[in-house]
């Protein structure tokens, strides 16, 4: 399992204009790379990547603004991005949840970043070779896996 040697916090980021700023003032909980459709449509990518952060240690700064959708799972998601550019920041259950998956991408650095896990393989594009990380997902994850798997490669 590849080690991973957390920068120094708060972790920072933002969107692709600098209009919207943030920090995240803790560790994060877990890293995976997504592979559902959903995922490369929002990335226009092959794949997205998701940081899971709590949401009480994410403080941004700037305007945002926020649209609702309902995910593969069936829940409502409010999917919040910069009015400026577009850039999406990140996603958490549209009832209100503890954690946000941050869009990792945003982060100032993400050279440290290695995957807990990679999910929804089954919709990957098949010419994506997965990057070694310790759990890997057909389809809906075990979150509480990922997170520990994450928190063993942090040491």
């Amino acid at each position: 399992m590849p080690d991973i040697t957390l920068p120094d916090l708060p972790l920072t980021g933002g969107c692709q204009c600098g209009a919207v700023r943030y920090a995240i003032g803790s560790a994060p909980l877990t890293f995976y790379v997504c592979h559902c459709t959903d995922c490369q449509r929002q990335s226009g990518s092959a794949f997205g990547e998701s940081l899971q952060v709590r949401v009480a240690d994410l403080d941004a700064q700037g305007d945002t603004a926020a649209f609702e959708r309902v995910a593969g799972s069936g829940r409502r998601m409010r999917c919040t991005f910069c009015p400026a550019c577009g850039t999406r920041l990140w996603h958490a259950r549209a009832e209100g949840s503890d954690f946000a998956s941050l869009k990792a991408g945003t982060l100032d650095d993400t050279g440290w970043l290695r995957p807990a896990a990679h999910i929804f393989t089954a919709s990957r594009q098949p010419w994506v070779a997965l990057t070694p990380a310790p759990l890997a997902y057909e389809g809906r994850p075990d979150m509480e896996a990922m997170r520990r798997a994450f928190a063993a490669m942090l040491g």
